[in-house]
């Protein structure tokens, strides 16, 4: 018997659009709280009930904890998703949900605590035995900053205790720039997260970023869905991702897998989870990064090579159910790519491109997807994230994907705004993409001094 009917989303954009498809599937309702900006946003046309939750402003609506949680209970739901971002690895958000009788679809305020902090992640990772970068606890001053890289050496970098999404970090490549960094680092982590605290890894140079999804129930399960190769990034944010990696053996992915389940093990982890790591390609060798307590926006490519609806999951899971997938050998099917497409003109320093879309056409076809909350008319409002879209593509093979992922986005069409679609199908045509060949710093490094923008009118096409 199902207990929960009726999922508060406390999100927006194309993953509210997702949590709201997936409930559907498995008979659940949907109330989804928008702001004054996304009243007629295309979540608020599919779910069941919308109901305004505050101006545009997310400190004012969307990260409002105790007004998301009064329209929950005031619209008789029985949990709340919370997406990615905002709230959703917010302990204080979560513990507020089940103080107040709601289901939270994630893991326990308690993961998120132990997770969020990425120190305390990182001595959890070490007592489940994962492998982590040589660096530091809190680095107080600049000189536990020169004593931890007299230890490990140079380069190294600076990461917020904190952090996320690349903020508050810094490459240090120098003795003499580890001064100028400690306090760019300092001052960045204070501004984004109210905290201050870093800490300090070794940079490894031909690193790729290797992500391992796992799901764990509420009955002490937890089995994992293969890997994620997030490597091709702009200032440490993910733009391409794709499953399996075309870096990982079969016997790293073991390796790999069985590390981020023993992790998620021994923090008794419910719901869907992501264990990061960077993957050194010229030892070999991977090391944790950190584990993200939430659906990634990657989640897709994982879908796609597994047939799972890793959304419909967690509110399964939530629901008191066992994990329903994973309990034997892992097998992938084929290869998955998915570009993240933005509103932003990459021409012009990746500068958002809010305002109406005048024309929206995504392709369709076999092995082809789309998420997205948008339509024509719609109006991409300047006060969120810049993603209006995900186009995700499966083939029998990694070529076959790439194949099919120039021709879906050849096939995307919008008007009206900017896009970087364009932009993801030169990367994708770059040799080095061709044959695997990327890093975390490939596309800054090699990439983006060759490039050369398209112009104005295609990259709005």
């Amino acid at each position: 018997m199902r207990h929960i009917r009726r999922v508060f989303v406390a999100n927006r954009g194309e993953i509210a659009v997702r949590i709201i498809h997936a409930c559907r599937k498995i008979g659940v309702e949907t109330v989804i709280g928008v702001s004054t900006a996304d009243r007629e946003s295309l979540g608020a046309r599919l779910a069941d009930r919308a109901v305004c939750i505050g101006p545009p402003a997310s400190v004012s609506s969307y990260l409002n904890k105790d007004a998301l949680v009064q329209a929950a209970l005031s619209t008789g739901c029985d949990a709340v998703h919370p997406g990615y971002g905002f709230l959703a690895e917010n302990s204080a958000f979560a513990r507020l949900c089940t103080d107040n009788g709601l289901r939270f679809i994630g893991p326990s305020a308690e993961a998120i605590e132990a997770m969020g902090d990425k120190i305390n992640a990182i001595a959890a990772a070490k007592k489940a035995g994962v492998p982590t970068v040589p660096g530091s606890d809190h680095v107080m001053r600049v000189a536990d900053a020169l004593a931890t890289a007299a230890r490990i050496g140079y380069p190294f970098l600076f990461k917020a205790r904190a952090g996320g999404g690349g903020r508050g970090m810094r490459i240090v490549r120098a003795e003499n720039e580890v001064e100028e960094a400690f306090n760019g680092a300092t001052m960045e982590a204070r501004a984004a997260f109210g905290n201050d605290a870093l800490y300090i890894e070794k940079y490894v140079e031909s690193a790729r970023h290797i992500e391992i999804q796992v799901l764990g129930d509420q009955h002490g399960n937890v089995v994992h869905l293969g890997e994620r190769d997030c490597s091709v990034q702009r200032r440490h944010q993910k733009l391409i991702e794709e499953s399996p990696s075309p870096a990982v053996t079969p016997q790293i992915r073991d390796a790999m897998s069985s590390a981020a389940v023993r992790l998620a093990q021994d923090q008794s982890y419910v719901g869907a989870g992501t264990v990061e790591f960077i993957f050194d390609s010229a030892t070999r060798e991977f090391y944790f990064l950190e584990m993200n307590t939430r659906v990634q926006v990657e989640h897709p490519v994982t879908e796609m090579v597994t047939g799972t609806d890793i959304v419909a999951e967690q509110v399964r899971i939530a629901d008191g159910d066992e994990v329903a997938i994973g309990r034997g050998p892992l097998r992938l099917d084929g290869h998955a790519i998915e570009c993240r497409i933005n509103a932003e003109m990459p021409e012009a320093g990746f500068r958002p491109s809010p305002g109406r879309i005048d024309e929206w056409d995504a392709p369709v076809g076999e092995g082809v997807r789309v998420d997205t909350h948008c339509f024509p008319g719609y109006f991409v409002p300047p006060f969120y994230d810049s993603m209006i879209a995900k186009v995700i593509v499966h083939g029998r093979d990694r070529p076959d994907a790439v194949r099919r992922m120039d021709q879906a986005l050849s096939r995307l069409r919008i008007s009206g705004i900017a896009t970087t679609a364009a932009f993801h199908r030169a990367v994708i045509a770059h040799p080095d993409f061709q044959q695997g060949r990327v890093t975390t710093d490939w596309l800054e490094r090699r990439f983006m001094p060759g490039y050369a923008p398209p112009q104005r009118s295609e990259a709005a096409a």
